[in-house]
């Protein structure tokens, strides 16, 4: 089995002047869902993961360099997620390689995509629209304090079966840290739900002790769907998490209770 010590985290490598598709290293995700109880193929989401990647060039036929930015798009139910280092190193090994088309170049990261997650990934190129500040209500201004910084702590959630409310609830105040490199990995989380109102300092206190938590982007978020729907009983929840970018990309994990609409791919300011 793959594991993140495998790959090229946290390695010295020397960046790639040739098309190479094995760069690619896919990571199961059976061993992150264990951690949060999760077991089998009956996932309690669903989702997927969005990338937007900033830097992607090829040649053209003749030679010429081209550029694009892109939208990567992962199911949640793939068997595997795909390391972020090794996607760089991948989407650099075509800086030098030739397409007879712009078409033939997004077909071919679909292709070398799909076979590391195991599943069909979606590619276009270009990214999504901004994000507008009015996009949900921020929890971030509550004058709390706040001393837990991690482990994540789901006894801070609660709600108040009194009051049915639906909202969407946003802070922008989500740190986390790669679990091999130690690295900061900073983003926004907009949580929308209908059912008993959620407790708003213990939902921010929450996602602070994820602070010095270490862990991939998607375990985090399915973490905090799980630890929401279970603290705070919701009828309906979706969990987005935009992470700013490194290294040229950024992700964009969604899970949400079966039967909800996917949302509308956007970008924070940040990214």
């Amino acid at each position: 089995m793959n594991t993140p010590q495998d790959s090229s985290l946290g390695q010295e490598v020397v960046y790639p002047s040739q098309y190479d598709a094995a760069l690619l290293f896919p990571i199961p995700r059976a061993a992150g869902r264990a951690e949060i109880g999760i077991a089998g193929d009956a996932l309690p989401f669903i989702g997927h993961d969005r990338w937007q990647a900033y830097e992607l060039s090829w040649l053209d036929a003749r030679g010429k360099p081209c550029v694009a930015t892109a939208t990567f798009t992962v199911p949640c139910d793939s068997p595997n997620l795909v390391e972020s280092k090794s996607l760089k190193l991948y989407l650099n090994s075509l800086n030098s390689e030739r397409f007879n088309s712009d078409e033939a170049a997004r077909e071919r990261i679909a292709i070398d995509l799909s076979a590391r997650a195991g599943a069909d990934v979606m590619v276009a190129f270009g990214l999504p629209e901004m994000s507008a500040a009015d996009d949900g209500e921020s929890i971030d201004a509550q004058d709390i304090e706040i001393t837990d910084y991690g482990p994540p702590n789901p006894s801070y959630l609660s709600s108040d079966e009194a009051q049915i409310v639906e909202e969407v609830l946003v802070s922008h105040l989500l740190k986390s840290n790669c679990p091999v490199t130690g690295q900061p990995d900073w983003g926004s989380v907009v949580l929308a739900y209908r059912g008993p109102r959620i407790e708003r300092s213990g939902l921010l206190r929450y996602l602070v002790s994820f602070r010095e938590h270490a862990g991939f982007h998607e375990q985090c978020v399915e973490r905090i769907f799980q630890e929401v729907s279970t603290h705070c009983r919701p009828n309906r929840l979706s969990v987005e998490a935009r992470y700013t970018r490194r290294g040229g990309l950024d992700i964009n994990p969604w899970r949400a209770t079966h039967g909800s609409a996917s949302p509308i791919a956007l970008r924070e300011a940040r990214q």
